[in-house]
């Protein structure tokens, strides 16, 4: 069985974060890991409060992980401090760590600040460099970048922007442009696009976790980069469809509705 580690934050609410990870790994048949670099206390109607978790501790997660188990690819969520990044890059590279995904966590959807300002840069430099592919939606391609996003195109250079940064590969995701969900792929020689069609829900919590979570799966099961993204983009397509209209707010998308489907438990 392929091993996943996720390093990011846990939700409480359980639609984001580790536990989003977890879940997606477990959808895809891969054994899930984890380092968690903070707690936050959230629902499916925002982020109410963070405690992160030191830097020492965070070291010491993933070292004891790396020197017992083959970590077969790595996704990186949120990371809200420089020394929690910091230390993060330095771990990952000691351990020669491959098919790291960065999803590029800055902001919550209700509003909160899951990035610190100044941590920014540390990002930027520490982080992009060692991933396999980074996978930001066009808020945090913007603020990477300084760059208006308005359409595909302006995707498009964004996508180019950002490799110039390091990064083996760039996903920009399309999901808050108002026509069709398309993202776009850019691996350093050709662009590629992902299109699906707009789903209307407002149960989309953890998206960006889950589509990151799933390239890592797909990338630790042997997949190219292009497989790996067209194969989780089908995953949380349908995880979309079938959201669970949990809580008073934005509710999560269901991780296993192709399982519970194959089982004959439908969870509409």
């Amino acid at each position: 069985m392929k091993k996943v580690l996720t390093i990011a934050g846990s939700d409480s609410s359980g639609g984001a974060g580790i536990q989003a990870d977890l879940k997606t790994f477990s959808a895809h048949g891969v054994f899930g890991m984890s380092v968690i670099t903070a707690v936050t206390a959230q629902n499916t109607q925002g982020v109410f409060a963070v405690q992160d978790i030191s830097k020492d501790i965070i070291a010491k997660q993933i070292e004891v992980i790396f020197e017992d188990i083959d970590v077969d690819a790595v996704k990186i969520g949120m990371v809200s401090q420089i020394d929690t990044i910091n230390t993060i890059a330095e771990e990952l590279k000691k351990y020669n760590a491959k098919n790291i995904v960065l999803d590029p966590v800055m902001i919550s959807k209700s509003g909160f600040d899951l990035l610190r300002p100044e941590a920014k840069d540390a990002l930027i430099k520490n982080l992009l460099p060692i991933a396999t592919i980074i996978t930001p939606n066009i808020h945090e391609a913007r603020a990477i970048t300084g760059m208006e996003i308005k359409n595909i195109n302006d995707m498009e250079m964004a996508a180019k922007a950002i490799f110039e940064m390091g990064p083996k590969n760039v996903l920009v995701k399309g999901g808050h442009l108002e026509e069709d969900a398309t993202d776009v792929l850019f691996d350093g020689y050709e662009i590629n696009h992902f299109k699906s069609h707009r789903i209307n829900t407002k149960n989309t919590h953890g998206t960006g976790c889950t589509l990151s979570s799933a390239i890592a799966s797909n990338l630790a099961l042997g997949y190219s980069i292009f497989e790996a993204v067209e194969r989780a983009k089908e995953y949380i397509t349908v995880a979309i469809e079938h959201s669970l209209s949990i809580g008073k707010g934005v509710g999560p998308t269901n991780h296993f509705y192709t399982l519970y489907k194959k089982a004959g438990v439908l969870n509409e």
